[in-house]
């Protein structure tokens, strides 16, 4: 009994713990778009949505050299939930209410271009990479559209941070 009184309460701390923001990010905690809604209403905060797609160099890179930059890595887990969204996938996504689909995505396609999905749509891409910045309300702010270097980025992103710079 005693041993399950300690493992329910060290279990309990643990919870509470992984419940809090870390000092520091050591990775990108990216999240589903489909569980933005309830993070952002236990916990307001901004989002920035990475729209990318598999064949797109740029995006390649971004992930490889930017998206791994600790300093990056830090501004955004802090200040964002930062969402990966492939705008060519397969994927239903709910959003704001609404199911986007890919119904034309063909999965005999494994190299180039696909389908569209409906979300990109509703974000407005016209280009890979983009960065969608939605508020707390999930409303679109901006959208920072390119390559961007880490140096790049956590200048376009400081407008939206609580850390400037």
């Amino acid at each position: 009994m005693k041993n399950l009184i300690l493992t329910l309460m060290v279990f309990g701390l643990f919870a509470c713990a992984t419940d809090s923001e870390p000092d520091n990010y050591t990775e990108m905690p990216w999240v589903k778009m489909d569980k933005i809604e309830s993070l952002v209403k236990k916990r307001p905060k901004k989002i920035l949505v990475d729209v990318y797609t598999p064949w797109c160099g740029p995006c390649k890179m971004m992930d490889a050299k930017t998206f791994t930059d600790a300093e990056v890595i830090n501004q955004i887990g802090k200040n964002f939930y930062p969402v990966k969204f492939n705008a060519e996938g397969p994927d239903p996504i709910n959003f704001k209410g609404k199911e986007y689909k890919n119904p034309l995505f063909n999965p005999n396609k494994t190299r180039g271009r696909n389908s569209p999905h409906q979300l990109s749509s509703f974000f407005a891409v016209r280009g890979y990479p983009t960065l969608v910045v939605m508020d707390e309300n999930m409303n679109i702010i901006d959208k920072i559209v390119g390559y961007k270097d880490a140096t790049q980025l956590k200048a376009a992103l400081s407008k939206y941070t609580q850390e400037k710079g």
